[in-house]
């Protein structure tokens, strides 16, 4: 297999370039009947596409939809799913000057050997912009398991050395860094806006809270449900690592602190974050993913050429100097193909 495909009872098959003439999916193995409502289906790419922040890339691209198969008078067939986007605003003579060199933090090195070609037009597949096709075909699945009373929510709870302490899911959506700590949402805002200025980039950490999940979802042993999940999310090109539940914090902690101790009204703690033994446990799933700051900076670094020199190098273009918010809706997305993937598994489709 190439690398292209995601998932087992329901499949995602990506394609496109960041600067070609498009990007689209293909989904495979969804249920039939099921009403897609395209109004939120265009929300969800809405918060991730090009221009959509003004914290993003000044690059603008509708990312309007359309949808070739698969759907007859508003719903599922059951059949293949395929979906295109349009790429409408490149501008791929910001790399021109930059064609033979390799980008420092991205793949131009790694594909180039591997694959002897390269598209040096934003990177081509490794380019963020692949996520957009992953959006479309998870923003259905987040419709279909909402319809099965799940929730997925993702925010950002840290930026640079700004961290939330607060939890108040009523601020997300009222600040431009999704963060549910009002304060520390401001402080935000002010360091990307400083990167910004000083041709930098910045990183964070996202949080991905899941409710409504049943008891039972996740295989023994290979297809756990963290696993998958980290499969998924660590798949996305910007996220580095990821932990479940108190993650890294147990390392200090004994059994006796960080078990999830039980009685007859249920779990007493979620330290473990909804999954025991690779099995959802009805309590909310909880993660989170560290996101490593772009890539693309107008600072001068070192690098190579194609033929080995040393050289300095200048990355033109319109990048984020946070690629954070607009990753939010591409986690949430990939949670929900795999979470409606282990669903199909243990309940059919």
């Amino acid at each position: 297999m190439s690398g292209n495909i995601f998932g087992k009872s329901i499949t995602i098959t990506t394609f496109g370039e960041s600067h070609g003439e498009g990007l689209g999916v293909v989904i495979d193995g969804l249920e039939s009947g099921f009403s897609i409502d395209l109004d939120h289906l265009h929300r969800q790419m809405d918060r991730r596409r090009p221009g959509g922040n003004p914290l993003g890339t000044k690059r603008r691209e509708p990312d309007a939809i359309e949808i070739l198969s698969g759907v007859f008078e508003g719903k599922t067939t059951g059949t293949p799913v395929a979906i295109i986007i349009r790429n409408t605003n490149q501008r791929s003579g910001d790399y021109n000057d930059i064609s033979r060199m390799y980008r420092p933090g991205h793949a131009d090195n790694t594909w180039h050997q591997k694959f002897g070609i390269r598209d040096w037009r934003g990177g081509g597949r490794s380019s963020g912009r692949e996520t957009a096709a992953r959006l479309a075909a998870g923003a259905i699945a987040l419709q279909i398991l909402a319809k099965k009373g799940v929730q997925i929510s993702a925010y950002t709870i840290q930026i640079g050395d700004v961290i939330a302490s607060k939890r108040d899911y009523s601020q997300i959506e009222k600040n431009p860094v999704s963060a549910p700590d009002a304060e520390a949402a401001v402080l935000m805002e002010q360091l990307i806006a400083q990167a910004r200025d000083d041709q930098d980039s910045v990183g964070g950490i996202i949080e991905c809270r899941v409710t409504g999940l049943p008891t039972g979802l996740g295989e023994p042993v290979f297809d756990k449900a963290d696993a998958l999940l980290a499969h998924a999310i660590i798949s996305i090109g910007a996220t580095k690592g990821i932990e479940f539940g108190d993650g890294f914090a147990m390392a200090t902690r004994r059994g006796s602190e960080n078990n999830d101790q039980m009685d007859d009204t249920g779990f007493l703690s979620n330290h473990a974050g909804g999954i025991n033994g690779g099995i959802t446990n009805g309590e909310p799933l909880l993660f989170r993913t560290v996101i490593k700051p772009t890539a693309s900076i107008g600072k001068a670094q070192q690098t190579i050429d194609i033929d080995g020199n040393s050289r300095k190098i200048v990355v033109e273009g319109r990048h984020d100097p946070c690629i954070c918010v607009r990753i939010i809706p591409v986690i949430e997305a990939m949670t929900a193909l795999t979470l409606l993937d282990l669903w199909y598994q243990q309940n059919g489709r």
